[in-house]
Formats: structure tokens, sequence, C-alpha cells
């Protein structure tokens, strides 16, 4: 078996509601989401949802090969692209691969992923994460009452910009999801690198006076050791980080550090990186804990590590032409018996959209504020999305997710196929 090709996607996840973070909102609740196609000489495509970004000049590394050696296709990716960095992007393109390949491995084999790699349990603990710095207390409040419904006790809400606001949130969504049965909901914060070292110690400080943190998550640069072990015993909360951290030499110095006391990995880092981050987090006694919108891939390889912690869910529902086998019930994804990951994308769909990645937009969440970690007080500064541009006369506006989001296609529930 060799592997033939690959085709690129650009599909929209439909929020149906203003997201972000710190470093800005998209108003418009629609976000794309890369998908990459790699087939082989038998006919068997592995589906993985990550960065298209220099993947001309990453896909050599393995076109050719036998997709069933992932993990040394793996090393020989980062190995093809090692004079540029494999960071940022370029790294979410070589996890986008590397989930493919073992999508189509566990194919091979008639499994599902998690089977595949030796998990026992299909049920994965969740906890909610809006991404919902945008939203008023009122549709806060029914977001999270959403995922109360789906059994979900636990929520990290974003913030960091105001610590009052962060408080009357934290504590509004505490009650809602007591009101639902939770004895004690576990509460999270997510700053997003927003704030400075003395900063942060003062905004979770303060937070703690009233409202139980089970963590705050980047509460700094994500590089910065230093910086997050200052955090991480100025504060009683545990520490998150590591979601955009990609390899295992940019966890070491926040290790030695002591600087972390939840191991993140993001999905869009593929399935072997996570895999081996697991196992340098089990070896200092740390949990693991997914992060990311669709984290099919780190969701079955969750059930084969023995530190995981619970898993990140986002939205409820799949991106727009993408079907997942899987539930959530009772506060957790349950993974189906579909053979791979469970995905099926819907080409014609998706290519109908006619997007295609693009710049970051200034008014963010992509792009850092120019105050960020130059703060001192704990707030407010509230964020302010510009106004978009108005179309030229001439012209009809460029296609983008926010056109897609306002279509008439019903959203297909992450049910079962």
């Amino acid at each position: 078996m060799r592997i033939t090709g690959y085709r690129t996607l650009t599909t929209v996840q439909e929020w149906a509601r203003p997201v972000g973070d710190a470093n800005g909102v998209f108003a418009d609740g629609a976000t794309p989401v890369p998908v990459v196609l790699v087939d082989t000489d038998e006919g068997v495509t592995g589906v993985g949802l990550g960065s298209h970004h220099g993947i001309a000049g990453v896909f050599p590394a393995i076109e050719g090969e036998d997709p069933r050696g992932v993990a040394a296709l793996y090393d020989r990716m980062l190995r093809h692209v090692f004079k540029a960095g494999h960071g940022g992007a370029v790294f979410a393109t070589v996890g986008a691969l590397d989930t493919a390949l073992w999508d189509i491995k566990a194919q091979l084999a008639d499994e599902p992923l998690w089977r595949f790699l030796g998990g026992r349990d299909r049920v994965v603990p969740a906890y909610a994460s809006g991404l919902d710095i945008g939203l008023g207390d009122d549709d806060l409040a029914a977001t999270y009452g959403v995922y109360a419904e789906r059994g979900l006790r636990s929520a990290k809400l974003k913030g960091g910009l105001d610590v009052e606001a962060d408080r009357r949130r934290l504590e509004l969504v505490r009650d809602v999801l007591a009101g639902a049965g939770a004895a004690r909901p576990g509460l999270m914060l997510d700053a997003n690198e927003t704030w400075s070292r003395k900063q942060a110690v003062r905004h979770v400080r303060e937070l703690e006076r009233t409202v139980d943190l089970a963590w705050i998550e980047e509460p700094v640069r994500r590089w910065d050791a230093e910086g997050m072990a200052v955090v991480q015993r100025g504060v009683r909360a545990a520490v998150a980080t590591g979601e955009n951290l990609t390899g295992l030499e940019q966890y070491r110095p926040l290790l030695r550090a002591g600087a972390v006391d939840v191991v993140q990995t993001a999905a869009v880092g593929g399935i072997t990186h996570f895999l081996r981050v697991a196992a340098l987090a089990h070896a200092h006694d740390l949990p693991v804990s997914p992060i990311g919108n669709v984290p099919v891939g780190l969701l079955h390889a969750a059930t084969a590590v023995p530190n995981h912690l619970v898993s990140e869910l986002q939205d409820l529902w799949p991106p727009v032409g993408v079907t997942a086998d899987l539930d959530i019930e009772d506060g957790a994804f349950v993974l189906g018996d579909s053979p791979g990951l469970g995905l099926t994308v819907a080409e014609g769909t998706v290519a109908a959209l006619g997007l295609r990645p693009g710049p970051a937009d200034p008014a963010g969440p992509g792009v850092r504020p120019e105050r960020a970690g130059l703060r001192l007080l704990a707030g407010p500064e509230t964020f302010r999305s510009p106004a978009p541009p108005p179309p030229a006369a001439t012209e009809a506006p460029p296609a983008g997710p926010g056109a897609a989001a306002t279509d008439d296609r019903p959203r297909t529930e992450p049910r079962r196929t």
C-alpha cells in the first residue's frame, strides 16, 4: 500500500453565536475549519482536520510511503521542514497529515481508532467550553444551559480583561451547572496569554476570594516557564498550558520549572504528538487534557493513555459537511464503532462553500492585541470589534465564513452514523 496524494478543503463551524477570547471575537459566529484528505493506491482515504499551510512542502516526506508506518512518517515530516521550523501552522499541517494516516491505519485493521490504539473504554470525560467572551449574561446562561442538558458539569470560560466581569460570569455559569445537578461545578478560566506575570497573580487571587477555580489556562506567554512558575506558586488554582506548544522540546522548560499542573495538547497537533506528550506528562505524574474543536483524533487516543484527565467540548455539532460517529451523553464523548476516526466528509457540500484559508483578521482573535501582557491592573478593559469595511459598490462581498453562516443548511447532530 502506498500514499498517492492529498486533497484540501475548507469548511466552516457555525456556532450560531459570537465566539472568541481575550484576543478578539468572531462576531458572525463562523470559523473556518481546514480539512486534509490523504489518498492511497488501495482506495482508502484518511481524514485530518487541521492546517493546509505549507502542505506542498510537507507532503513529499510521505508521498509513496506505506501509510501504516505512522510514527516514522511523523518524524520524517518534521525532519523535512526542520530548516524553516515546524512551529505554528506548519506543525498543524504535520498534525493533520498524521491524523489522516492514523485514520487509514485503523480503517485497514477494520477497527475504530480507540480500540486499535489499545483503549478499553469508549467513554471520554468532557468539560464545556463555549469560547464565550463575546456573550452577554443572558446568552451565556443559555449557552451553558444547553451544555448542562447534555450532562456537562464543568465549564471553561474565556476571560482576563475585567476581574469583576470574570467573577460575575463564572458565578453565573456555576449557578447554571448547579441548577442542573452539579453538586460542585468545576470552573476554569482561560486568559489566552493576555496577562503579565504579576497581573495574572493579582487577577486570579482576586477571583479566588469568591470562586473556586479548578485551573487557570495560559495565564502568560506559552514559552515563559519562569512566568508560569510564578503564577503556579502564587495562586491556588492549577495552571494548564500546552495547546500552542509544537514539540516535546517546548514542554521541557515548563516541566523543569514545575510551572504546569495540567499538560494540554491541541487537536491540530496530531495523534502522534499527543501520545508522546501524554507519555512525557505521565513520567512527571501529571495529567493530560486535549484541547480543540472537533478533537476526534485525540479523543480516540485519550482512551489509550493512563493520565487523561478530561477533554474539551466546544460546539455540540461538527463543521458543515462533516459527520462524526460519536455521541455526547452524561457529560462525556461516547465514541462509536466505525473503523478509523469515524469521520465522514461530504466533499461536494464543503467544496460548494468555496472557502479558502485566508490571512488572520486584524480584529482577532488570531492577532495579539497591542496591550496584551502590558497591563498590571485587573480591568476593566472591554474588547470592541471594529466594524468591517463596507464592500465596494462595484464588487460583491468576498466569500468567507460569515457568508456560509447565514445559509439554510440543516446542522448535523453529532450522532452515530
